[in-house]
């Protein structure tokens, strides 16, 4: 029964998103997308700021002539205990039926308790129980979109003393037994490695190559608290760290070439600078196609 579904979400997907790099598109960086079609391989976008028409759904329509888009979920709380708001789900279908993207995607996470929605990607304990969870959210909303999604691996500051599950195989059980696939977030995995003690490239090499349908790529800042412990927040707020592009070629080497996304969504730049990190994205994934090495300029 799960994969006569799956061959029929599989049928209803559009054109596959092209293996080239993209960027978010933030509503600071609208109007020069519209003037000036800047060249960029696609656009992602939240999925919760278009869910109001309008002035911003106006401009999508436009941009999705030039650019193929991809829809990235923040609020439909995948891992909430219980159950997802059928309304929210309701409003992002109709976001993906008007847009027609050839991508979707939401988080590994949980930010709805009570009906009231926290604001937040907060970290699950990784149980059986949670997997389960997961894996009918997961069912749920691919029978409600009538499409495959992704789902992405989080950042994490915490973990819960009880998890029995490592992160990567939680992830690996979700697509195995959802048809779901992976937006594998390369900064997210630096991050969550640094830390809790984990080795990034165990993290990368656990994943199922076949599952891998896009890649996230991001700033991150760094803290000292007040105990010494040096912690990553994944903020979204800087150029990638190096470390992030060494390990985006190790991800590469593992998946082979995969749509690429550089994210940027606080302290926003000029366009040129995210242009810039989308090129050097770019530059990196021609070189896996010119010599089957990922090479890092």
């Amino acid at each position: 029964m799960i994969g006569a579904a799956m061959s029929l979400l599989r049928a209803n997907l559009p054109d596959p998103m092209p293996a080239t790099a993209g960027v978010g598109l933030r509503f600071a960086h609208h109007q020069a997308f519209v003037d000036t079609r800047p060249s960029v391989g696609w656009l992602e976008v939240h999925a919760e700021n278009y869910m109001g028409g309008g002035t911003p759904m106006r401009c999508l329509d436009i941009l999705r002539c030039d650019y193929p888009i991809s829809i990235h979920g923040v609020g439909l709380s995948l891992g909430s205990a219980e159950g997802l708001d059928p309304a929210h789900l309701d409003r992002l279908a109709r976001v993906i039926e008007r847009l027609e993207p050839d991508l979707v995607s939401e988080h590994l996470s949980w930010s709805v308790v009570g009906q009231t929605y926290l604001a937040d990607l907060l970290p699950l304990p990784l149980t059986e129980e949670a997997l389960d969870v997961v894996c009918r959210h997961v069912d749920q909303t691919q029978s409600r979109l009538n499409r495959q999604i992704l789902v992405e691996n989080p950042s994490t500051y915490l973990q819960f003393r009880h998890s029995t599950i490592p992160e990567w195989e939680f992830l690996a059980c979700v697509a195995a037994r959802t048809g779901c696939r992976i937006l594998c977030d390369v900064n997210n995995i630096y991050v969550s490695a640094h830390n809790h003690g984990w080795d990034a490239s165990t993290y990368l090499r656990a994943l199922p190559p076949a599952a891998i349908g896009e890649i996230h790529l991001a700033g991150h800042s760094v803290t000292t608290l007040d105990s010494g412990i040096t912690l990553r927040i994944d903020d979204h707020g800087s150029r990638v760290d190096p470390a992030v592009w060494r390990l985006y070629c190790e991800a590469l080497a593992c998946f082979g070439p995969v749509p690429t996304l550089i994210e940027w969504d606080n302290n926003i730049p000029p366009l040129d600078v995210l242009l810039d990190e989308a090129a050097q994205a770019s530059r990196i994934l021609q070189s896996l196609g010119r010599t089957g090495h990922a090479v890092l300029t």
